[in-house]
């Protein structure tokens, strides 16, 4: 959460509520909602690291409120995050570990632990498939950030299946 924080700094100075309103219209239901509590959590954890800094605004019919901006660290912290490649594919990958160690562990039934998984993920296909028809038309973020995770529950399907093939 605090490199998107970071990142929506970017633009303008804005209070911990306007954050969290702004990751939810950018993502859509696509991405869990964040807790406004950990927002704000992680904007005192920035000032402290002297990525933002902040001030109290006064308003009148209010309480005060406090507004975060980008100090310069901060916005050489979010060009390092945006310029640097992400974590590409899974090598440690939980569902394998238990695929190939679960004869040792006494468990003999392989296929079934297969089938399991590829349950789970045709599940998650199906609630993704409900968030895309939900999704509003004009959200393009949204809908690509769902369209990645389908690919990806597709790619580890098909993954499934060359398990299955190979292991069995």
């Amino acid at each position: 959460m605090r490199l998107p924080l970071l990142a929506l700094l970017a633009k303008e100075p804005a209070h911990g509520y306007e954050l969290a309103t702004r990751l939810e219209q950018v993502f859509g239901q696509a991405y869990p909602s964040p807790n406004i509590g950990q927002v704000y959590v992680t904007l005192r954890r920035l000032e402290q690291a002297g990525l933002v800094r902040s001030q109290d605004v006064v308003q009148s019919a209010r309480p005060n409120k406090r507004v975060y901006e980008l100090t310069p660290a901060g916005r050489e912290a979010l060009a390092a995050w945006i310029e640097a490649p992400s974590d590409g594919p899974r090598v440690r990958d939980d569902f394998f570990m238990k695929l190939a160690l679960s004869p040792l562990a006494g468990a003999t039934d392989r296929m079934g632990l297969i089938n399991r998984q590829r349950r789970h993920y045709l599940s998650l296909m199906r609630g993704l498939s409900g968030l895309a028809e939900q999704a509003a038309p004009g959200n393009r973020t949204s809908r690509l950030l769902i369209e990645g995770a389908m690919l990806h529950l597709q790619a580890d399907l098909d993954w499934l299946e060359r398990c299955q093939q190979e292991l069995l």
